[in-house]
Order: C-alpha cells, then sequence, then structure tokens
C-alpha cells in the first residue's frame, strides 16, 4: 500500500522493530502485504480476527489484571512453579504484594493496546476495498473494529488513567516531534471513547447471526460498554479528583481538570439515561436474568439446591440468558484459562473410589467472606438477630443446614443462617461442595460431599505446594458440569467468561441513579425495582424489607450514603471472582480502606476445631495515592519525554 500506518503511540521509537507483529495475515507465497490482506473477504475476516485478538483476556489469571493483582483472591505464596504445565503462574499476583514497579511493570498491555489501535484504524480505512463483501457487512465490521478500539483506550484509561488518544493512525514517515504525543486530560479521554461507540452503534447487529458469531460486538454489547464508560467516567477516582490535581504535563495541562459539584453530577446524570438505554438494548435482545426456571429444566431438587446451583449457573452457564458479552478467548499456552483455573482453585475432593486432583492454589481472604450478607439480606452488623453472636463459636452442623453444612460436622457460627450466595459462591471447613457428581436429580444431603480442611481432612493442607490458604475457596469459579473421571482426570466446562452480564447493569444503573439523585428522586421506583431484582434471584428480601424489618437501622436507604454503602455491597457480593471488585474499589476510592483490613484466614495447619479455627495474618498489604493507576514504564518515559510519569512512580 502507499499509505502505511505506524504505532501512532506515545512510545512509537520503542516499539517500531515489533510493528509487524499485530499482522497474521499471511497469504500462501509467505508475503505479508496489507493489499493482499483486503482483496478477499476470507483474508479480511481473519484481519478483523487480528482487531479482536488484542482484547485482554478477562477471567485468565495471567492475563486479567484483576484476579490476583488485589485483595479478592490470595495466592499461595512460595510454591514453585518451574517445571509445571498445570499450574497458575503467579506473575500478577506480584502486583497484590507491592512489588510494581516504573522500570518492571506488571501487566503491562500499554503497547499491546495501541497495537490493537492500529490495526482497527487499518480495517476501517481498507475494508471498503473488499470485492466479495456487501456494503452491510462492510459497515458491520467497521463498526466492530470501532467499538474496539473505543473497548481498547478503555482498558488504557482504567489503568493509566489519562491517556494519549489517537483519533488518527500516523504515517510510518512523521518525524520524531510528531509522534512524541501528550496524554489527554482523563475528560477528553472518556467523551472520546463515547463518541467512538455510538459512532459504532447503528451498523452493529441486535443479535449474533449465528452461534460461531458469539463473541461478536452486538447493539446490547455496545450499549452496555457505554454504560460501564459512564459509569466510570462519573466515579471519583475519575470525575473531578483533586488528589490528582497535581498531575500536570509539560505544557502546564492538568490531566484531572476541577470541576463544580454541578458539573460531577452532569456525568452522574449522563450515567443514568446510558445505563437504562442498555438495559432496554437487551431486553430487545431478550437477555434477561438467569433464573430457577432455566435450571428447572435440567434437574430435580430442594428449593435450597436450586437457588444454589441458579446463581453459579447465572455466572458459569456457557452463554446463558443473562450474558451481554462474553469472551471466547482460549490461551494456547494451557495456563490461565478459566478451565485450568477451575482445578487451581477447588479442594482435593474424593470419594470411594479415588482421590481428585484440587490443587487449591488459591484462596479467599476472610474480609471478602465477611462482605456476604445474612439470610435476612443485611450485613451481620446490622441484623438484629445476630446481635451478641460470637461468630467464630464452634458449632455443629444440624438438619435444618444439612444441604448446606455436613450435618454433625464442627464449623462456626458464621457459616450457618447467610444468604443462599453465601453458600453458592463459596466453599469452606464443613460445607457442602455440590459438584463432580453423575446425577443432580433428588440430591439428599447424603449424596453431596463435604469439605474437611482441618490438618488431616481430606481437603486439608498436606504440604508447602498445596493449600488450602485461608480455608475458604472460591466455589463460584468452578461449574457444577466439571468432573473427575478417574483419578486425577479432570473433566473441564468450557464457558465464555461474562465480560459484561445484565446483573452488572442492573447494579450500575442503580447505583448511578443514587449518585445523581438519591434514593427518594424521579427515579427511585427503577433504582429499587432493579436492584431488588438480584436480590430476589439471590433468594433475600427486597431492600425495604430487610432494613425496616429485620435490621437495627430502619429506614437506613433513605439516605444517598445508606443506599450507595447497600448497592457497593451487592455489587461486591453479587460480582465476586468476577475481575469486578479490583476496579471498583479503585473508582470508589475505597481501596486503601479496603487493604488496611488485611488478609486473614484460617490456621490450616490446625487439626481440631479449636487450633484450625484461629484467625491468623496471612499477608499484609498497604495502598497509597499511586496503586490507583499503573505507572508508565520508565522506558516509555525516556523515548517519549512529552509523557509525565503518573503520580508517586
Amino acid at each position: 500500500m502507499k499509505k502505511i500506518y505506524a504505532f501512532a503511540t506515545l512510545c512509537l521509537l520503542t516499539l517500531a522493530g515489533s510493528c509487524n507483529k499485530f499482522l497474521d495475515v499471511v497469504p500462501n507465497d509467505g508475503i505479508a502485504t496489507l493489499d493482499m490482506a483486503f482483496n478477499l473477504r476470507s483474508t479480511a475476516e481473519r484481519y478483523l480476527g487480528t482487531c479482536y485478538s488484542y482484547m485482554p483476556i478477562e477471567g485468565n489469571v495471567i492475563h486479567d489484571p484483576a484476579m490476583l493483582t488485589g485483595d479478592e483472591l490470595w495466592d499461595l505464596v512460595g510454591r514453585i512453579v518451574s517445571n509445571t504445565n498445570d499450574r497458575v503462574r503467579n506473575t500478577y499476583f506480584q502486583i497484590a504484594r507491592g512489588y510494581q514497579s516504573a522500570s518492571n511493570v506488571y501487566a503491562n498491555d500499554w503497547a499491546d493496546m495501541y497495537r490493537g489501535i492500529r490495526c482497527c484504524d487499518i480495517l476501517v480505512e481498507n475494508v471498503d476495498r473488499v470485492p466479495d463483501m456487501t456494503r452491510t457487512e462492510k459497515q458491520q465490521w467497521k463498526a466492530e473494529a470501532t467499538f474496539l478500539k473505543a473497548y481498547y483506550h478503555f482498558n488504557l484509561v482504567r489503568k493509566w488513567g489519562p491517556v494519549p488518544i489517537i483519533r488518527e493512525s500516523l504515517p510510518i514517515d512523521s518525524d520524531v516531534e510528531t509522534v512524541r504525543v501528550y496524554r489527554d486530560n482523563i475528560d477528553d479521554c472518556f467523551d472520546y471513547i463515547i463518541e467512538l461507540l455510538d459512532k459504532a452503534y447503528n451498523d452493529l447487529p441486535l443479535l449474533p447471526e449465528s452461534t460461531d458469531q458469539y463473541g461478536h460486538i452486538t447493539k446490547p454489547v455496545c450499549k452496555a460498554l457505554k454504560a460501564k464508560v459512564a459509569v466510570y467516567a462519573a466515579s471519583p477516582l475519575f470525575n473531578g479528583n483533586e488528589e490528582e490535581a497535581s498531575l500536570v504535563d509539560n505544557q502546564g495541562r492538568q490531566l484531572f481538570p476541577s470541576k463544580t459539584p454541578e458539573q460531577k453530577l452532569a456525568r452522574w446524570t449522563y450515567a443514568v439515561t446510558a445505563c437504562k438505554e442498555a438495559i432496554d438494548e437487551c431486553a430487545l435482545a431478550n437477555i434477561k436474568l438467569y433464573d430457577k426456571s432455566y435450571v428447572k429444566q435440567d434437574y430435580r431438587m430442594v428449593d435450597s439446591l436450586m437457588t444454589t446451583v441458579t446463581l453459579r449457573k447465572a455466572f458459569s452457564e456457557n452463554w446463558n440468558t443473562e450474558v451481554v458479552w462474553g469472551n471466547t478467548q482460549r490461551d494456547p499456552s494451557g495456563y490461565g484459562e478459566n478451565t485450568a483455573f477451575q482445578q487451581w482453585t477447588m479442594p482435593n475432593m474424593t470419594d470411594n473410589s479415588h482421590t481428585t486432583g484440587g490443587y487449591r492454589f488459591v484462596g479467599v481472604p476472610m474480609k471478602i467472606v465477611d462482605q456476604f450478607l445474612t439470610n435476612n439480606g443485611l450485613p451481620i452488623a446490622n441484623d438484629r438477630s445476630w446481635e451478641n453472636t460470637n461468630t467464630q463459636a464452634l458449632r455443629a452442623g444440624s438438619a435444618d443446614h444439612s444441604f448446606y453444612l455436613e450435618q454433625g460436622y464442627t464449623t462456626v457460627e458464621q457459616n450457618f443462617n447467610r444468604e443462599p450466595r453465601f453458600y453458592a459462591y463459596l466453599g469452606f471447613d464443613g460445607g457442602k461442595w455440590v459438584g463432580q457428581l453423575s446425577n443432580y436429580n433428588d440430591l439428599q444431603p447424603e449424596g453431596i460431599r463435604h469439605i474437611e480442611c482441618r490438618n488431616g481432612g481430606a481437603q486439608g493442607k498436606s504440604g508447602g505446594e498445596v493449600g488450602p490458604v485461608t480455608g475458604y475457596f472460591a466455589k463460584k469459579l468452578y461449574p457444577i458440569q466439571c468432573n473427575f473421571t478417574a483419578a486425577n482426570k479432570f473433566s473441564s466446562y468450557n464457558f465464555a467468561w461474562p465480560i459484561i452480564r445484565l446483573a452488572d447493569l442492573y447494579l450500575l444503573y442503580a447505583e448511578a441513579i443514587n449518585e445523581a439523585e438519591g434514593p427518594n428522586g424521579p427515579h427511585s421506583a427503577d433504582l429499587f425495582q432493579y436492584l431488588d431484582a438480584i436480590r430476589q434471584r439471590a433468594g433475600i428480601p427486597d431492600v425495604k424489607t430487610s432494613w425496616d424489618q429485620f435490621s437495627n437501622n430502619p429506614g437506613y436507604y433513605n439516605t444517598q450514603y445508606g443506599m450507595r454503602n447497600i448497592i457497593h455491597r451487592e455489587r461486591l457480593v453479587e460480582l465476586c471472582f468476577e475481575s469486578q471488585r479490583f476496579w471498583d474499589i479503585r473508582r470508589w476510592k475505597e481501596a486503601p480502606a479496603e487493604y488496611q483490613k488485611g488478609i486473614y484466614g484460617y490456621t490450616v495447619t490446625g487439626s481440631t476445631p479449636e487450633d484450625y479455627y484461629v484467625k491468623k495474618l496471612v499477608a499484609s498489604q498497604t495502598f497509597g495515592l499511586k496503586d490507583y493507576f499503573w505507572p508508565i514504564s520508565n522506558s516509555y518515559l525516556e523515548r517519549n519525554p512529552n509523557l509525565v510519569q503518573n503520580l508517586g512512580w
């Protein structure tokens, strides 16, 4: 081609040698040219696939910066991973441990995001030349590429904050000063992302044309991402953040502009509209909450099991009715896939014939366990029925909890009378583990395996290379369809990781309404409707019933502050282990308080209940101003002095 595009990035000089890596279209003669890439539909489609290939692999612990990089899951420190093919690499875990630095940036996909942006620009400019495509299909592909360009900018922004906007990729013969671009201010970044999403929307389909198009961008996906972007733009971390006011470039431009209260509010008002539009678009596509009616088609179960299975499958049932946008990527290296992670996180289960090989490398910190609600839909501290209760008192499982807890097995008080999501999403000593069964119909308590985490138990710690880490497991990440067909022969279940599901949109909408107008404004009916829909599916009372009938603070939901805490907690519970908490507690500016709580678990080397059920500090974490954003690699700054480093790095 006469006009070839270069890396329009802050680090063009650093990366010019690898500019051609994005191009995976190689004709039969071995000559890779853009001319040939757009000579036929078949090669152009491969190029579209290249545009998609830069998507961060959410749900993959070696590619997703929100899995093992925060405080929601904790890896087994010190385990050896050399000469193994089936154990999770812990590179991103170094961020959680506080080892991030500007000289060695972990999870550094800055360059990949800009490669993806460049790839999208090339497709948009060239796809019209493909002879064997209809105009409609060309417009759709351009819309998909435009969406992806927005998505790649968004991934840059939520990691690094203000970044250089790439409206057009620069010509390859651009001089050095031209490619030394500046960071744009945070509001311009968000506005440009939304502009791209609006531009992409009209030419996208409402639904995938066929099952092999799942994962491609549709109108609901576009609206849903716009809703999420709008909420992020309105959130305290990005919206007139005075703590970042001193981030100024060498032209004297403030990258986090100061705002009046009215200007901050305008962002939330816009987010309300964006969220409602996304929900309405999903309704047109028949995207709806996954509920018990779907599980009843497959299984006969008592109601308590039906509820917990529904909650688990709402996340892990492949392309269920609730998935707005799923990630279909797979990691060819064999590391980090959700399928492998299922085995890494699970306890070591047994039956009469063999022991199965769950590695139990990853545990759930106690503070995450504590955030789950009671069966009355309240935090323990606000539930009157829990007053004067010692949550760590020893208690044996009884018949009335037998589908959740092993009858007669000693555990602690805090594992009783919790909401169904507690039992659906968490595994623990004495808890039932629904999974690895050939038949789920008419299950009785004695037919469901339970966990024994104490030293000497089947799932207890047996050496430095295995867990448990804290005594709690992320059961949610383990689909009930998984099984062991023989000793250490693991049968996994593939599912598209839900990048966005409808419950996420409902909670974003409720949050935006509360921040824009409080819980008693013009949209209050919608706020409670969508928030309560999540709670109803979870098997707990609606917000007003919980707080008015069972709490020590009736009417707590009537203030913006109270409702904010209720909504935030619902997000943390409903979307736990789904790569959401990491970003949420940052955009809310609640991360310092959460990190101060520390990583606690039980004394997993204890063999008796008295020795095991002693809380123990597993690790301490710190969180300062610099930790809200990634550092820009020092090597990029050396080559482009127009960039400025994020605060604290």
